[in-house]
């Protein structure tokens, strides 16, 4: 932890290091697990008439996977804000991993994914993340979840360039787009991410809430940083 807390500690301030790691830890544990348990169980498909107007577009894979570096830097400028607005905004993102898991239990979604072209590096790219990712765990559609996230979390705040805020609202759109172009996803899928995603940063922002994530993330910072000094 030592070592983690010195790479991180030049990027966030320390109240920060606990809830970025702990939100990869969740979304990990939530996607991964549910599939562990859900993988077999039977899958509902979704998709509308709408879906099927929407084209296959192999070269928005590029999108689609260029979104985690998006993630890294914008989960990292939000844990980088005070720390009332760090509880507010990783007790959302955790409430909305929590909802998101009780959706791939309870209603597991899939899709239809079309045939590809055997030439071709988008065909390849995009033959490469059918293969490592499963058409499962679709509603509501993490990607959307946390591009959105990563708009509003820096929505409104002056202290981050305005052109950049505007940046992430666009990313974030196009990400929502990719994942109808890939057909990873379906719109109910988009548009239940966004969903969740304002709806539980509402929920976060409510200081019977937010402050529930304060007393943990200070029970860990005392246990594990402060004791590192």
């Amino acid at each position: 932890m030592g070592r983690i807390r010195k790479r991180l500690s030049g990027l966030v301030p320390v109240y920060g290091i606990f809830p970025l790691i702990m939100a990869v830890t969740v979304n990990t544990a939530v996607y991964g697990g549910s599939r562990m348990i859900a993988g077999e169980w039977h899958h509902y498909n979704i998709e509308s008439p709408l879906d099927r107007l929407v084209p296959f577009w192999p070269p928005s894979v590029l999108i689609y996977l260029g979104c985690y570096l998006f993630w890294a830097v914008n989960y990292v400028l939000i844990a980088r804000q005070g720390k009332k607005e760090v509880c507010q905004f990783f007790t959302a993102d955790f409430l909305s991993r929590m909802v998101c898991l009780v959706f791939f239990l309870v209603f597991p979604t899939t899709n239809i994914r079309p045939e590809l072209a055997q030439d071709g590096l988008w065909n390849w790219l995009m033959g490469f993340v059918y293969s490592v990712d499963a058409a499962d765990n679709l509603f509501p559609s993490i990607h959307c979840l946390v591009s959105w996230f990563c708009y509003i979390g820096i929505r409104g705040k002056k202290e981050i360039p305005a052109w950049y805020r505007g940046a992430s609202c666009v990313m974030a759109v196009l990400v929502c787009i990719s994942t109808l172009t890939t057909k990873q996803h379906v719109l109910v899928d988009v548009l239940g991410g966004v969903a969740l995603a304002e709806l539980c940063f509402v929920i976060g922002k409510r200081e019977v809430v937010w402050r529930k994530y304060e007393k943990l993330l200070d029970k860990v910072n005392e246990k594990i940083f402060h004791k590192e000094e």
